[in-house]
């Protein structure tokens, strides 16, 4: 009597429902089904080409924890490469989906730990039963963006994309004309400089090293190509689009120091689709807050988190710069000038963090409730009325 009470309360379901995890691999996903505490999975491997098997796998899981067909299904799986339309068709299918961040998941901290595909899926569903259970902090849930916000990043993100191909570029060609002894710039009057550079030695380049350099410009003159379309396209949309996203853009642009390739990623990955409550989600969001490290007597800082939207914190630290510069009157840039400006290369490396991060939440007060930074001028004017 006393086993079969134990084995009951183990065994007891979460409110009805079947809890599904999901491991995503290139070639296969690995399914695990479960309904409570205590209790065996169930472990499905399905082909990547055959993703539209799920909802039988789920009504196969149903059948075999007797739950009825219209029973709620919540599920998991890690952010990854696959994006978000797993989660979009889960959706589609009535389950409630989580999708969440892979750094977040706690781990065994010994030297060598056991890592499969099963494993990972076990975990997963066992992580999945504290957070329906009420564990809320078990890990960090990721915001899907909607299509739409989606869609917005693609413009910047590319232009992100070719911007850093045509730098490789150009790096490699100095480091090809290094190779032989010329140490010049690498800029748009490169292909007309070409056939009159020379080696070390008084040479002319050897051919087959100016027929590959050629080749090199070329695909340099391509990306510029691609990029200034973009840069058009960019503008166009400027100037006519009344997408609400677009309007923020133009508001973000009205504060002197802030440029278009700021004020477009800045509301396209951040700003358009987030909801934040308050500053500290802000900061937090951008990966520029602190991460203490305090136990016993051990007391130090370890520097920025570095989590959230890298493009956002790397556009944050150089958009701050630019505000000491542009904006030399406002509140932010006078306590930088008399807290950090007047140390070392160190203690102003700490303080362009600090001011990117209050920039940040300043300027998203300035979107959200129309506050403008304290001090701050906007294009065109002189000084404005301080954001109190």
């Amino acid at each position: 009597m006393t086993v079969t009470t134990q084995h009951e309360e183990c065994t007891a379901t979460v409110g009805g429902r079947l809890l599904m995890s999901m491991e995503l691999g290139r070639r296969q996903w690995k399914l695990g089904f479960t309904t409570g505490v205590g209790q065996r999975p169930r472990r499905r491997t399905l082909s990547t080409d055959a993703w539209d098997r799920l909802p039988e796998e789920i009504a196969a899981a149903k059948r075999r924890f007797r739950l009825p067909a219209d029973a709620p299904v919540i599920s998991c799986y890690e952010a990854g490469r696959d994006g978000f339309w797993i989660h979009r068709y889960l959706t589609s299918l009535g389950v409630d989906n989580l999708v969440v961040d892979s750094s977040s998941i706690e781990v065994n901290r010994r030297a060598r730990r056991a890592k499969t595909d099963r494993m990972d899926v076990e975990k997963l569903l066992a992580m999945l039963l504290r957070y329906v259970g009420g564990e809320q902090t078990v890990w960090r849930i990721v915001h899907v963006p909607s299509e739409t916000d989606e869609h917005r990043r693609q413009l910047h993100r590319e232009l992100w994309t070719l911007k850093r191909d045509r730098v490789r570029l150009m790096n490699r060609i100095a480091g090809l004309l290094a190779t032989v002894g010329v140490l010049i710039n690498v800029d748009a009057k490169f292909r007309a400089r070409l056939d009159q550079l020379m080696q070390w030695n008084g040479q002319p380049l050897p051919e087959a090293l100016r027929v590959r350099l050629s080749r090199e410009w070329q695909k340099v003159e391509l990306l510029s190509t691609q990029i200034h379309d973009l840069e058009r396209a960019r503008r166009a949309m400027l100037r006519e689009s009344r997408d609400e996203a677009v309007v923020l853009v133009r508001r973000l642009l009205e504060l002197r120091g802030i440029g278009d390739n700021a004020a477009w990623l800045y509301v396209m990955e951040f700003f358009a689709w987030r909801r934040f409550r308050n500053r500290r989600q802000v900061g937090a969001s951008t990966g520029l807050v602190g991460t203490p490290y305090k136990s016993g007597t051990v007391d130090h800082e370890q520097g920025i988190s570095k989590a959230g939207n890298k493009r956002v914190r790397t556009m944050a630290v150089q958009i701050a710069w630019g505000w000491l510069t542009y904006q030399r009157e406002s509140a932010l840039t006078q306590w930088y000038n008399r807290r950090f400006a007047p140390g070392g290369p160190r203690a102003r490396k700490i303080g362009i963090v600090a001011v990117a991060r209050r920039l940040i939440i300043d300027l998203w007060r300035y979107l959200d409730a129309g506050v403008i930074p304290e001090g701050a001028i906007l294009k065109g004017r002189q000084m404005t009325p301080s954001g109190g």
